[in-house]
């Protein structure tokens, strides 16, 4: 199928691995012009820098400056910007408990988790206008609407995070610029299966080997497996295309089934 993407540009956040890595190499197999920005420049994104229309910049987006720097090189690099996927993002299993989260940990989560997807809009949202399309896609969580103890401050941070996109597409939407939301379960990257990922960190917790516990979590979805990174950025690049041009203030859950409500 045919998205119509080919030379559209696309800012991606937390691109340097994971669901980000994964969504920028789907946007370049549509043709997209893509600034990948992250903390740090891995390898990964290196490598396609070398070899596609992708800018890597390093950036941290947790500082307030540093959203309007990662737009600006979609700007200067290609001239202008037609799609923003706010990706970054990150967790710590809470595992002494919510009187264990400090001030600092709150205000770090928030950081990462909800300030950074809004100063990166607020920054990209200007330019959007001024071509009267686009599509901002912003990658939430399950946790938004399922509160889990062990992640209380992430829970919070991306249910504001999906609040505000909400919002923000009954403003935009009739200037053309659509806003999404897409919340995945457990994904197969190093957030949850790396060294320091939530697996091992409630095994330690628990005297538990890391593989049972991403185990038992696979087994709590219906499919009974987490969801590989390449399914979450074929949504994205289904959500930027005209493919779905009546698509907004939605939330897309990709968990295999975990969530069991309506």
């Amino acid at each position: 199928m045919n998205m119509h993407l080919f030379g559209k540009t696309a800012v991606v956040t937390g691109a340097s691995k994971g669901i980000g890595l994964a969504i920028t190499q789907a946007l370049i197999g549509e043709g997209v012009n893509v600034v990948a920005g992250s903390r740090n420049v891995t390898a990964e994104i290196s490598e396609l820098a070398a070899h596609a229309a992708v800018r890597a910049v390093q950036v941290d987006l947790t500082t307030p400056g540093g959203p309007e720097v990662l737009v600006e090189e979609a700007i200067s690099a290609f001239g202008g910007l037609d799609i923003l996927v706010n990706n970054v993002g990150a967790v710590r299993p809470r595992t002494g408990g919510f009187l264990s989260v400090t001030d600092e940990d709150w205000i770090e989560t928030f950081a990462v988790n909800f300030l950074a997807a809004v100063r990166t809009t607020r920054a990209a949202l200007p330019h959007l206008l001024d071509r009267g399309a686009g599509t901002i896609i912003t990658i939430s969580s399950v946790n938004a609407s399922l509160p889990d103890p062990l992640v209380i401050d992430y829970s919070a941070a991306k249910g504001a995070l999906a609040n505000f996109s909400k919002s923000l597409s009954k403003e935009v939407g009739r200037h053309g610029i659509r806003v999404n939301t897409i919340s995945p379960g457990p994904v197969s990257t190093e957030l949850w299966l790396g060294d320091d990922g939530v697996a091992a960190t409630l095994g330690r917790a628990n005297g538990r080997p890391p593989e049972e516990i991403a185990s038992r979590a696979a087994d709590d979805s219906v499919t009974g497996r987490f969801t590989r990174p390449q399914e979450v950025a074929a949504l994205v690049v289904f959500l930027a295309s005209d493919r779905a041009e009546n698509v907004t203030g939605a939330d897309i859950t990709v968990d295999g089934g975990l969530v069991t409500t309506l």
